[in-house]
């Protein structure tokens, strides 16, 4: 019997790509389960993504919207993503179609018996050479300073049971929401496992993460999560 699948996008300003996204999960879930729903998750967005989705959502009986009325930051619309879920596992990916949602058909299989989650990592990372520097060196800070056993901690293509956040709760609002909930999954004793997935380059709108202007905030943001989750192990 095959489990039934949630999908859902955080979007912000991703009025170029979503359409393709949410269709190209509607097709792939048909190959996956009869039990399924495509979820976005509209951060605020100041561009025509709000108009998309309310026309995806008018076609497709599956595809459900949430509209943020001011944008609550990546780890908000997260959160609203995983509360929104109602099926036995949730997959999630970005609106920008840096990945191909089509690649849950590679880490669906390896949710097996006692694997709780399956965790992508980029094969090679499509983005100009200073954010691939600055990837990595986010990585490896991340990944020593937390302790996380991961190929690729800053890889958001993600499928997992959704029973995990009876015992995981997701507080950050910002991008360091994948660090919080990489750490506190691999702290309660889940199971990951990993996959290769793609990473393309970004054809439409802007990282909203790993820009210069954004760095401070970004290393404030993980100093207090690391002192919260490693130096007090709250």
């Amino acid at each position: 019997m095959t489990s039934s699948i949630s999908v859902f996008f955080p979007a912000y300003n991703d009025g170029g790509t979503i359409a393709s996204m949410v269709v190209s999960a509607l097709l792939t879930l048909r190959e996956l389960t009869d039990d399924y729903e495509v979820i976005v998750v509209n951060d605020g967005s100041s561009d025509y993504t709000a108009a998309v989705l309310d026309e995806l959502a008018r076609v497709y009986a599956r595809v459900r919207i949430v509209h943020h009325q001011m944008n609550k930051g990546y780890g908000g619309a997260l959160r609203t993503g995983f509360s929104t879920a109602t099926k036995e596992l949730v997959f999630y990916t970005d609106g920008d179609a840096q990945y191909d949602v089509r690649e849950l058909k590679v880490l669906y299989p390896l949710l097996t018996d006692g694997v709780d989650m399956v965790n992508g990592f980029k094969i090679s990372r499509s983005d100009p050479w200073y954010r691939t520097v600055i990837g990595r060196i986010y990585h490896w800070t991340v990944k020593i300073a937390f302790g996380l056993q991961l190929r690729d901690v800053d890889c958001d293509f993600r499928l997992m049971r959704r029973a995990i956040f009876e015992r995981v709760y997701l507080e950050s609002n910002s991008g360091v929401i994948c660090v919080e909930m990489m750490k506190k999954i691999q702290d309660a004793g889940f199971k990951i496992a990993e996959a290769p997935v793609h990473h393309f380059h970004r054809a439409y709108g802007r990282s909203q993460f790993f820009n210069v202007r954004r760095i401070w905030h970004v290393g404030r943001d993980l100093l207090k999560l690391w002192i919260q989750l490693v130096l007090h192990k709250s």
